[in-house]
């Protein structure tokens, strides 16, 4: 397994306080794009590219949480902010906790947006079923399952643009690496250590979000000892698309008063 930290590829843009941002599976920084306008006028915000996502640079063989969490500190570093406010979309709402496990005095307030924790067996058979059906099947014979799971049936039908570049997005990333992601996000169980994450945590998801809902939410909403739990009406996985409008102002609420 590779240990080497990856400089991934990052953006800053706005003024105030610093607020690093987490893509998710098989995305980019610009998952972030329509929550911008709104953020750079609170904060301070750093996107950037996964290891072997968008612009930055490919890994050199299998990686795990730990060195997404080292390319993380390495961010933090090239901006040269002291702290800052994280928040992660599913595997990046992995991310974000395990950083402030590993950086506590980092970490302002955290945003654990759509992921999971204290999944049953069940839970983790269906993520690792999905798993299995691209290496076996191919990643592109999957995305129909893919596009289901993250997006509500009025807004495939009512934004086919947007559904058209997520999917340009997973076929353009290296099928390695999407896997590699996803099953770091299929085999991540936070449960047993959020009770260790002081810093305070904003816990979001969609009430339709099939892998990353409430139950699970409701669950590590429980386990972390400073957190408040949001719950967005009538969405699935990707809120930062379908709602990123109320994404951002509960983004704003929650880290400007801490």
């Amino acid at each position: 397994m590779t240990t080497a930290i990856v400089d991934c590829n990052y953006s800053i843009e706005g003024s105030g306080p610093p607020l690093i941002l987490i893509h998710g599976i098989g995305a980019g920084r610009d998952a972030w794009r329509f929550l911008l306008p709104k953020l750079s006028e609170h904060f301070t915000v750093v996107t950037y590219d996964l290891r072997g996502h968008g612009e930055s640079p490919m890994p050199h063989g299998e990686f795990g949480l730990s060195h997404l969490v080292a390319d993380l500190e390495r961010v933090r570093e090239r901006c040269g902010f002291e702290q800052a406010h994280f928040a992660g979309h599913s595997l990046g709402g992995m991310i974000g906790p395990a950083y402030a496990q590993a950086f506590p005095d980092r970490v302002l307030s955290l945003g654990l947006l759509s992921t999971a924790a204290g999944r049953t067996d069940d839970d983790s058979a269906k993520v690792w079923g999905v798993v299995k059906a691209m290496e076996e099947r191919g990643i592109p014979e999957v995305l129909d399952t893919l596009v289901d799971r993250w997006f509500t049936d009025d807004f495939i039908e009512d934004h086919p643009e947007i559904i058209d570049r997520r999917l340009k997005q997973v076929i353009a990333t290296d099928p390695d690496v999407f896997l590699n992601v996803f099953r770091i996000y299929a085999g991540t169980e936070m449960i047993s250590w959020l009770g260790d994450i002081q810093a305070p945590s904003l816990v979001l998801t969609g009430e339709l979000d099939g892998g990353c809902n409430p139950r699970l939410n409701r669950l590590m909403d429980a386990a972390l000892p400073d957190s408040e739990l949001v719950i967005l009406s009538g969405i699935k996985h990707a809120i930062m698309l379908e709602a990123p409008h109320d994404v951002a102002d509960h983004l704003i609420r929650f880290a400007s008063a801490r």
